[in-house]
Formats: C-alpha cells, sequence, structure tokens
C-alpha cells in the first residue's frame, strides 16, 4: 500500500513538473492572442518627452497561475534603444507583490514615458515579454505597440522677434522764423526804432535766407499781439487787438522787398503763458512761488493781485518781465527737407561727421549687411553716447544669432521693455526657458507675449500658444494653430514663401489627406538640404513616401 502510494505521488509531481515546464512555453505560443493597443497609435515627442499608454489585453486562461511575466517597453530607433523599467505581472499562486493577473484574463493600462533622444522622429515602441516559472524562462515574441514619434514642434523658430527702437529721424522737419517788436505800456503805437531792432534785423534776413534755400519751403506767416498781464483783462484785450492792427501795418513796411505771404492776425490778450516762460527763465529769487500762484488760481484777476501782493517781486516784474511782454510777434512757418535716403547713403560714404544722431540711426536702416549697420550704431554710440544705437545694435546681433555679443552690448541700458524683451531671446536661445519666460513677462510688450509663445510651444501649451499668437502672422504663429489642428488658421498665418513655411503647410496638407499638396510642397521645402533630410524620417508623411 505505501509502494503504490509512493508511485502516485511520483506521478502527480511528474505530472506537475510537467505542466510547469509546458507553462511558460505555452504562453509565448499564445501569445499572438494578447492584444496590445497604444494611445496614440502615433507617438508624438511634447516638451522633449514621448509620453503614451499601453493597453495590454490577456484572454482566459492565458495567464498561468503559477507565472511571472516581465514586460519591458522600448523605443527602438535608428541608431539604438532605449529600455523602460520592466512591468511586473503575476498568476494568482504566484506569493509576490506584482500585478495580479486572473485566469479569465485582464485589460491593463500602463502609461510609459521616455526622454527625447535625436533619431527619435522614426522609431516604434515594442513590449518585450519575459515569461518566468520556477526556475524557466521563456522570452515571448515582442510586440509592436505604435509607431513614431511626431516632432512637428521641433520646427519652432527660436529666433524670437527684437523690435528696433524709433530713430526719431524727422523727413520733414517744422521750423520758424520770428522776429517782434515791443509796445510800450497801455499803448499801440508801434515806434519807429522798433521796426530797425536787431530782432526785425534778423527776421528779414531769415525770411531772405528761406526762400534762397532749396530745402526750406515757406509754409504760412503770423502776426500774433498780445498784452502784458497788468492792469484789467478788458483793458488788456482791447489793447491786444489794436497791436494787432499796427502790427499788420507794421508788417508790410517790414517785409517791403522781401518775398513773402501775407499773414493770418491774431490777438491773444494778456500773456500769461509767455508771463511764466519768462519767470521760469529769469534770476528771480521767488520765481518758484509766482509759478506756484498761477498754477493755482485761474482767474486773471486773482493772479494779477496776488503776485501784486509780492511787492518786492512784482517791483521786478515790472522791470523787467512784463515790457517784454508788450509785443506783437512775426512768424514765419517753414518746412525743412531733411537728408533723403538716397543723399543718407551719400554721405555715409563721403561726409559722415555732418550726420547727427538721428541721421545715423536712419541711415543703419537703409543698409542692408549687418556689419554695416553695426558700424553706424558704434558711430552714433562713439559721437553721441547713444542709447538707441546700443540697443539697436543689440537687436541686429540677436536677429544674426550672435547672443553673447547682444547681452554684452546690452550693458548699462536701463531694462525698459525692449531691452527685457531682447534678453528674453538670449536666455531663450541660451537654453534658459525659465529666466527667458521671466524676462518675457517683466517686458509685458506685445512683441514679449509673442516671444514668450514659442516657451509654451517648446512646453507642449500649444493651447496657451495658439491663444497668444491668434490673428498673427509669421511661421510660430502657424505653428501654434498646427498644433492645436485649426489648419486654416495656420495656412492663414503663412505668409513666407520659404522653404520652412511650405514645410508646414505639407505637414497641414498631410494631415488632411491631400496628397497632391504634400508632393508640392515637400518639392519647394527639400530647397533647404536640412528639411530635405527631416522630411525623410519625418512620421507625419510615413503615408506618403
Amino acid at each position: 500500500m505505501k509502494k503504490s502510494f509512493k508511485i502516485l505521488a511520483a506521478a502527480v509531481a511528474a505530472v506537475a513538473a510537467a505542466a510547469s515546464c509546458s507553462s511558460a512555453k505555452e504562453m509565448a505560443e499564445k501569445a499572438e492572442n494578447v492584444i496590445v493597443t497604444c494611445e496614440p497609435a502615433v507617438l508624438e515627442v511634447v516638451a522633449g518627452v514621448i509620453d503614451a499608454d499601453v493597453t495590454v489585453t490577456y484572454p482566459a486562461d492565458y495567464f498561468n497561475a503559477k507565472a511571472i511575466l516581465e514586460a519591458t517597453p522600448v523605443i527602438v530607433y535608428k541608431g539604438g534603444e532605449v529600455k523602460m523599467e520592466p512591468f511586473m505581472f503575476q498568476g494568482t499562486k504566484v506569493e509576490d507583490n506584482y500585478e495580479v493577473v486572473p485566469s479569465e484574463g485582464a485589460t491593463i493600462t500602463k502609461h510609459v514615458h521616455f526622454e527625447y533622444v535625436e533619431g527619435m522622429e522614426n522609431c516604434y515602441l515594442e513590449l518585450r515579454g519575459v515569461a518566468k516559472q520556477g526556475k524557466d524562462s521563456v522570452e515571448l515574441p515582442s510586440k509592436k505597440a505604435a509607431d513614431g514619434a511626431i516632432t512637428t514642434y521641433m520646427l519652432v523658430c527660436k529666433k524670437g522677434k527684437a523690435d528696433l527702437k524709433a530713430d526719431g529721424y524727422q523727413e520733414v522737419i517744422p521750423q520758424t522764423a520770428e522776429g517782434q517788436i515791443l509796445y510800450t505800456i497801455n499803448s499801440a503805437n508801434v515806434r519807429s526804432k522798433e521796426l530797425k531792432s536787431e530782432s526785425i534785423k534778423n527776421f528779414q534776413a531769415a525770411i531772405d535766407e528761406i526762400n534762397a534755400n532749396e530745402r526750406k519751403t515757406l509754409k504760412g506767416t503770423e502776426v500774433v499781439a498780445y498784452a502784458s498781464p497788468d492792469g484789467g483783462e478788458e483793458l488788456n484785450t482791447k489793447l491786444s487787438d489794436n497791436r494787432a492792427k499796427s502790427a499788420e501795418k507794421a508788417w508790410a513796411k517790414v517785409t517791403k522787398g522781401h518775398e513773402v505771404s501775407d499773414p493770418a492776425v491774431s490777438s491773444i490778450g494778456q500773456d500769461w503763458e509767455g508771463f511764466q516762460e519768462l519767470v521760469a527763465a529769469s534770476d528771480i529769487e521767488d520765481k518758484d512761488l509766482i509759478i506756484r500762484v498761477l498754477s493755482m488760481y485761474s482767474d486773471a484777476a486773482v493772479r494779477e493781485q496776488e503776485i501784486k501782493n509780492m511787492s518786492a517781486v512784482y517791483t521786478t516784474l515790472a522791470k523787467d518781465v512784463l515790457p517784454e511782454l508788450r509785443r506783437a510777434r512775426f512768424i514765419a512757418n517753414v518746412e525743412y527737407q531733411n537728408y533723403t535716403s538716397e543723399e543718407l547713403l551719400k554721405l555715409i560714404d563721403e561726409n559722415i561727421d555732418v550726420l547727427d544722431e538721428t541721421a545715423l540711426l536712419r541711415a543703419a536702416t537703409l543698409v542692408s549687411e549687418s556689419k554695416d549697420k553695426i558700424n553706424l550704431y558704434n558711430k552714433a554710440i562713439e559721437k553721441f553716447e547713444s542709447k538707441t544705437a546700443q540697443y539697436n545694435k543689440a537687436v541686429v546681433l540677436v536677429r544674426d544669432g550672435e547672443y553673447a555679443k547682444a547681452e554684452k552690448a546690452l550693458e548699462g541700458l536701463a531694462e525698459d521693455a525692449d531691452v527685457l524683451n531682447v534678453k528674453g531671446i538670449i536666455a531663450l536661445n541660451n537654453g534658459d526657458l525659465e529666466a527667458a519666460a521671466k524676462a518675457f513677462a517683466a517686458s509685458g510688450n506685445d512683441t514679449a507675449k509673442e516671444n514668450a509663445a514659442i516657451i509654451d510651444i517648446l512646453n507642449g501649451k500649444y493651447a496657451e500658444a495658439a491663444a497668444a499668437l491668434a490673428g498673427k502672422e509669421g511661421f510660430n504663429a502657424a505653428l501654434a494653430q498646427v498644433l492645436v489642428g485649426n489648419y486654416a488658421a495656420a495656412e492663414a498665418a503663412i505668409k513666407c514663401e520659404c522653404p520652412k513655411g511650405a514645410y508646414l503647410k505639407a505637414v497641414i496638407a498631410a494631415r488632411q489627406g491631400n496628397a497632391e499638396a504634400v508632393k508640392s510642397n515637400l518639392e519647394k521645402a527639400n530647397e533647404c538640404k536640412e528639411l530635405a533630410k527631416r522630411a525623410e524620417n519625418d512620421v507625419e508623411f510615413a503615408q506618403y513616401r
């Protein structure tokens, strides 16, 4: 009886051993019944990483109760592969702490995460399995989960936008030539000596010079009469009107023999504005008090009385200021034609030293070569200590990708919105996204907000970038719309006929299933060798190769 029991026990152990030995192999043999899917089906790189959810469905009676399954996600690409830590599963009779797969089967979803490595734009994701039971270990057939990976966001242009500061150059400069006659207190009579004064002689000479100067055009003339703000307002208004009439008659005498148009005649009355200007420019000890009185009272009579109350001061005013306000001004309004663009370019070579700061700044915008622009900005910096030239020089360097030189050019400049924007571009292209974001936020101008959208794209915040660039034109504006699937807006934003613009149009066409447009746009994009090489591996065009 004992012998029979031993034989039976040995037989059972042998069957169990046989079952154990064949179980892992059976899992390998039946691996075709395991279903593996991935979301997304085509991998995408976002902010430098690949994230996806892999779902594995184990059918009923597939997973042996005593087996352990090691499933390793692997991205395979030209030039290498990258593995994640394996996911571990176990049957119901395994005494371990892995995820249990019951005999009736299960559907399990796991998140996979990979850091992007150059070359992964043409890759695939697979699961590699090893079934273990006891001392036995069997490799399962690899299961492909997804293709990939889309790297379209990497097309973003990181050069950013930097605006030149306005040069302040006036193509037409308004000028005036003036002379004046003075009256005695409470009089509107023009004294003959006033018509021979230095002021009138200078005015007559100015009229002659205007007529002789090809760059100057006389646009109109004026006679403006005033009364000093002492005495009653009604009296002074009448006095000012009478001075206007006598000054108009005097104009005819002053301009006789000089080519000039008839003047527009006006009467101002009490000249409080002129009074304030003369006081401010004077050496009167209490001038600040006088100006404060003018600001406190709007009523002319009150102003006059308050000033007269300052008896010592008023004596000085009556002697040195008020007589200068009993006057009529003769005015010639002139337009001066500044150097044309052609003249500026000629002067750069022939007589650059005659150019003032604004002319040098404008000239820098007219030359095409960066080195020539920088030479002109350097001239303005050296000659005029021009902060505008210093900043604009940094902009040229940034546009040329000379970030270290641009940073040096900004040294010593106040951090206004423009300067902060340029510093943000420098940080962005040095790979410091955090510093770039801070600089753009601190700048706050519209250009900086557009540049901040570049960081949003690089960080995978496509909706934010698309919102910030909505309605804008340019490559990044178009790319942002592509990344959120707004293809009509993307196409509308592409204005350049450059290879990169054509490449993005090809991406849009590929996503919309337009094979003909893919082909025509790629032909243009392939004019750029770098884009041609990219297109060969770009999964966006996988079905069109």
